[in-house]
């Protein structure tokens, strides 16, 4: 199985190839400053590194967030139109899940919490239990007043995330990276239609609808 993965859920975006059950790591394009319009110039560099050509990608993973609500959303317009055009399958994968992998796979064992700015004067914070066998979530992803998760740092525990040093002078800055997506993305079977993926945003989406158009005086009755 060929994965291509994109991560452009932080202001750090990355897009990864990875041939799964090949021991090579993932051939990786990375980009800083939040800007997605380089996002095909990325897709064609990994190619390039992976010695691999598009319609050899059969599964795209998508980073989902939480977090930059436009860099998730053109991964996802991305990977959507790479289905139509060349059927290959989405698995979309939640940004929080890849930083605590992240975590383990750099050997950092404990109470890990991640922290995601959800703006709003909040955070998005997920807590994981991470030892040399492995990881399990002890702390499902929630959003909490920035003022009553910073109590959080007199618990204990390692805090990692992409500004983590906003809130946790001692935490760890870490960005959710598409080379661990495509490593996760391997390991599940489980795709789907990419009209079913959306981005994790924890919040109802709330607008409010224009009034009807007042008549114009001026114009013929």
């Amino acid at each position: 199985m060929t994965i291509l993965a994109l991560e452009f859920s932080s202001p750090q975006r990355s897009v990864a190839v990875l041939r799964a059950g090949n021991p090579v790591a993932a051939a990786e394009a990375v980009e800083s400053g939040g800007n997605a319009t380089n996002a095909f110039a990325m897709i064609e560099s990994a190619l390039r590194e992976a010695k691999l050509e598009r319609e050899q990608i059969e599964v795209i993973a998508i980073g989902l967030g939480p977090g930059s609500y436009t860099g998730i959303r053109v991964a996802l317009s991305l990977a959507q139109g790479w289905q139509l055009a060349r059927g290959a399958r989405l698995l979309g994968i939640g940004s929080a899940e890849c930083l605590a992998e992240q975590a383990r796979a750099e050997k950092i064992v404990g109470r890990v919490n991640v922290v995601i700015d959800a703006q709003r004067n909040e955070i998005y914070l997920a807590g994981h239990e991470i030892s040399a066998e492995g990881r399990r979530e002890v702390e499902p992803l929630k959003i909490l007043p920035a003022a009553e998760i910073k109590l959080r740092s007199d618990e204990g525990g390692i805090f990692i995330g992409p500004e983590v040093k906003k809130w946790f002078p001692g935490g760890r800055i870490m960005f959710p990276r598409a080379a661990m997506l495509a490593e996760l993305a391997a390991r599940r079977g489980a795709v789907a239609e990419g009209e079913t993926l959306e981005p994790i945003y924890l919040r109802e989406t709330n607008f409010v609808k224009s009034p009807p158009r007042r008549p114009d005086s001026t114009s013929p009755r």
